[in-house]
């Protein structure tokens, strides 16, 4: 399984020194963080809003299989009982009705090492699509979302 650093460094194509350092900042200071700001200004929000509904299928199908793996696998105890939360949850993250400190309370109660084992599973998910631009964005996407989410869970450690 690919480690989080090497996932974060592919899919944010940043050097893993960079990744490194942004995962051992404090909270505030990664989302403020210039490379943060970067990363979530260079995605194609167009192109993502125009493949919402591929996304969403690619969600829909592969994330109750997801669930049960934290569930059973992982351990987590508070899992969705269907996509529609997540779903919904980065639609409105692209419609910029959502904010990644809301995400970040969101996921609070996953423990850290189930955190950092998930995501590159979860940023695989979308290894299926066919059209290679969009394939990426949809990773990068979902990799800058768990960025935050992991720096939150090591600084709680």
């Amino acid at each position: 399984m690919e480690s989080i650093i090497s996932t974060f460094a592919q899919h944010l194509d940043l050097p893993q020194v960079q990744v490194e350092t942004l995962l051992s900042k404090p909270l505030t200071e990664c989302l403020n963080s210039p490379e943060l700001k970067q990363q979530l200004d260079s995605l194609d929000i167009n192109l993502l809003k125009e493949t919402l509904p591929t996304a969403g299928a690619v969600l829909a199908k592969e994330l109750p299989p997801f669930y049960n793996w934290l569930k059973n696998e992982l351990g987590v105890k508070r899992v969705p009982d269907s996509p529609d939360h997540t779903t919904k949850w980065v639609i409105g993250f692209v419609n910029n009705e959502q904010s990644l400190s809301n995400l970040v309370e969101l996921h609070k109660p996953v423990p850290r090492l189930a955190l950092e084992t998930s995501v590159p599973r979860l940023v695989s998910l979308f290894d299926g699509i066919e059209d290679a631009h969009v394939r990426q964005q949809w990773q990068k996407a979902i990799a800058a979302l768990c960025l935050p989410l992991v720096v939150a869970a090591r600084e709680r450690d």
